[in-house]
């Protein structure tokens, strides 16, 4: 099947958004209605929709995930020695893709997995370049809105010469444009997904409608937090009774989620997990850090340890660890098992300069999980 630029730049409309009418094709292609019509009829001689109803052939191939939420550009800056507070210290710079949804999204393609990316950019150079990385990394970014006025997010991190955080600044404004209305013009991508993430850069009300349409599309969503504030996001929908499938808080998040603190031991994770899954929350994967991570379903519960690791730059460890906790999920891994396989992703992104890993392949995961914790490097 050959199709024109044309066909397939309406191809990838409809696909996006199946019930969209004629009228907002032609608005979004920059065509006429008639020349829509023109195309539809080409598409379908063509094998590529199955009627003018915009019937799609079902999709074929690896379970596909949309990620939703934040897109940025990291800048990091990091010591060559200890850092002193109140003054210049010397150190290095550099720019690399982050946001933790884009991040995630890389990491899933990198694990061979079909992914799309649902965020926003601003429309200038940053986000050019930012949109130009993603894609050549293999995720689908024809669903990544351009905001206009918007500058594109970026994430300011100062880190000590052993690569741990020592603060950081986010600039995310450009995420909220992802408002309800525009994820409803986005709704059809969620047709035939497997998975969606969304990340807590969504404001409340988008983070509402998207489980909404998840639901109407019986999509299973994990939500992850990203910070404590950010965390909260998520109670309004709990309140009205629109629960992600899973939820992959840290310690400090997980009470955000409940309006508590919840001390980092396991009676009381387990009584805060126990108050999530009442609320409709089947899965909960609490980060401890170098304790590992607790992991509660309604039949059963597990405590995994954290894999040693050179660190480098933890930046992006959380993202690679969920990643692959998906990845796992969708090849069809029990969740303890998914959860280990997060566990290496996170050992062997610590290791690395970048907050996506280059060497983060299938391979590389399946054999860093398979050593135990004495074993690790």
């Amino acid at each position: 099947m050959s199709l024109t630029e044309t066909e397939a730049a309406l191809l990838a409309l409809i696909r996006a958004a199946p019930q969209a009418t004629p009228e907002e094709l032609a608005r979004r292609l920059g065509s006429t209605r008639a020349a829509v019509n023109v195309h539809v009829g080409n598409l379908v001689k063509k094998g590529a929709l199955l009627g003018r109803g915009y019937l799609l052939p079902p999709d074929l191939g690896p379970t596909r995930m949309v990620v939703v939420g934040g897109a940025n550009v990291d800048v990091k800056a990091r010591t060559l020695a200890s850092a002193l507070p109140g003054t210049s210290n010397p150190g290095v710079t550099t720019q690399a893709p982050g946001g933790v949804a884009r991040n995630v999204a890389e990491n899933l393609a990198r694990l061979g997995v079909p992914v799309t990316l649902v965020s926003a950019v601003g429309r200038d150079a940053l986000g050019d370049w930012l949109l130009r990385q993603t894609e050549a990394a293999g995720v689908d970014i024809r669903q990544v809105l351009r905001a206009p006025d918007v500058a594109t997010g970026t994430y300011t991190a100062v880190l000590d010469d052993s690569g741990e955080l020592l603060v950081a600044v986010a600039a995310m404004a450009a995420t909220d444009a992802l408002t309800p209305a525009a994820l409803q013009e986005r709704r059809g991508t969620l047709r035939g997904a497997g998975w969606v993430v969304a990340d807590g850069n969504l404001t409340a009300p988008a983070l509402a409608h998207l489980l909404t349409l998840a639901a109407e599309a019986g999509v299973r969503v994990v939500f992850e937090p990203v910070s404590v504030p950010k965390a909260a996001r998520l109670r309004p929908a709990l309140a009205a009774g629109l629960p992600p499938y899973a939820v992959t808080p840290n310690v400090a998040e997980l009470g955000a989620l409940l309006g508590r603190e919840v001390p980092d031991e396991p009676q009381a994770l387990r009584a805060a997990a126990a108050e999530l899954h009442a609320a409709g929350i089947t899965l909960v994967w609490v980060r401890r850090g170098a304790q590992g991570s607790f992991l509660s379903a309604p039949d059963g519960e597990d405590s995994l340890p954290a894999l040693p690791a050179q660190v480098r730059d933890v930046t992006g460890a959380g993202d690679a660890m969920l990643a692959a906790f998906l990845a796992g999920l969708a090849a069809g891994l029990p969740p303890a098992e998914a959860a280990r396989h997060g566990h290496a992703a996170a050992a062997l992104t610590l290791e690395s300069d970048l907050a996506v890993s280059p060497t983060l392949t299938p391979a590389a995961i399946r054999e860093r999980a398979a050593l135990t914790p004495k074993e690790s490097p």
